[in-house]
């Protein structure tokens, strides 16, 4: 049978000179991956056709567009520009088929403030921010003017997961106990959504953002069982001036999206729709009206994209009734993308 139509708000794309600038930054093996994945325009096209996505919402993935700590202020933001004007003509080429998640130029705050005004002239459909930017995670205080633009400009914010980092000294620290010898995506990444997140939260940044929408990738990866926790603890961190699990509730509720890319329908063996997503949506009471469909491609190969896909049509069959299915293929994100 074909898929239901579908809006991917979690697609990548990889430029040739982006592909080379990783080569030239020692990311031959991104993210400790076995390589870096092959893209284009035709195999990205030829993917939305077979899994029947109406709309592709592009970003660059980690590391994003500042490759390495030492890289000069210069070259990130030049390296950034080429990126959004790269997806910029691509949106404009297949209207209403590609959109795309603008990239910044962080830690440099007022390259990122300029370049935000250049990609929203281009089109774009809101920002993806990495969930730290070598060892500077998104709550910092560096990062106030940002989300104060992006508050003021009602934007939407794409957040996905980088390789966990500490600033130990001027050079950032990989945070990574368990060595090298695990790819970061397997598992560190989910970690570190949820590590971004929570500081979101602890900093006040979610509090003075109520206009900023925000997405958060793999089903907000290992955040849902830390919710409790978190909020309980909450009085106990002086600079988040006590956190109220009921504020908490309504913001998730409110401001964030949960995209479905991933494993999130794997459960135990023959019980269809019976993991990650079930835990989320019944134990946490989130609403089909914050679900949104992702691909991950090309991070996750078109084979693999095609089987996830199926998982998500099973999963969903089983979790909802027809209407909230549509809305989760389509109207939610047709909805976030008109804010």
């Amino acid at each position: 049978m074909a898929l239901p139509p579908r809006i991917d708000v979690h697609s990548h794309f990889l430029p040739p000179f982006y592909h080379d600038a990783l080569l030239a930054n020692g990311h031959e093996k991104v993210d400790g991956m076995p390589a870096i994945p092959e893209w284009s325009l035709e195999g990205h096209l030829a993917l939305m056709s077979a899994a029947n996505i109406t709309k592709s919402i592009l970003s660059i993935s980690s590391p994003g567009t500042n490759l390495h700590p030492n890289t000069s202020p210069p070259q990130v933001a030049s390296l950034t520009r080429q990126c959004n004007a790269y997806a910029a003509h691509l949106k404009r080429t297949y209207p209403g088929k590609i959109g795309f998640w603008a990239s910044l130029p962080l830690p440099d705050v007022p390259a990122a403030l300029e370049e935000m005004d250049r990609a929203r002239e281009e089109g774009c459909d809101g920002f993806v921010l990495m969930t730290n930017y070598h060892g500077s995670y998104l709550g910092d205080p560096m990062f106030d003017p940002i989300f104060a633009r992006l508050n003021e400009i009602h934007a939407n914010v794409f957040i996905h997961p980088t390789a966990p980092c500490m600033q130990c000294s001027r050079v950032p620290t990989p945070a990574l106990p368990l060595g090298d010898g695990y790819p970061i995506p397997i598992f560190e990444f989910i970690f570190d959504s949820a590590r971004a997140v929570i500081n979101l939260f602890f900093s006040g940044t979610v509090d003075r953002s109520p206009n900023v929408t925000f997405v958060l990738p793999h089903a907000g990866g290992v955040l849902p069982p830390l919710l409790t926790r978190f909020t309980a603890f909450g009085a106990l961190v002086p600079e988040s001036r006590g956190i109220d699990a009921k504020v908490v509730r309504r913001q998730l509720g409110e401001q964030f999206y949960f995209d479905l890319a991933g494993t999130v329908f794997e459960g135990d063996e023959g019980v269809v729709g019976s993991g990650q997503l079930k835990a989320l949506v019944r134990g946490f009471d989130i609403s089909h009206q914050r679900l949104l469909y992702g691909s991950d491609f090309p991070f996750t190969r078109h084979a693999s994209a095609m089987i996830l896909a199926n998982a998500m049509k099973d999963g969903l069959d089983e979790l909802y009734e027809e209407k909230e299915r549509d809305a989760i293929y389509q109207g939610n994100a047709e909805k976030l993308l008109r804010k």
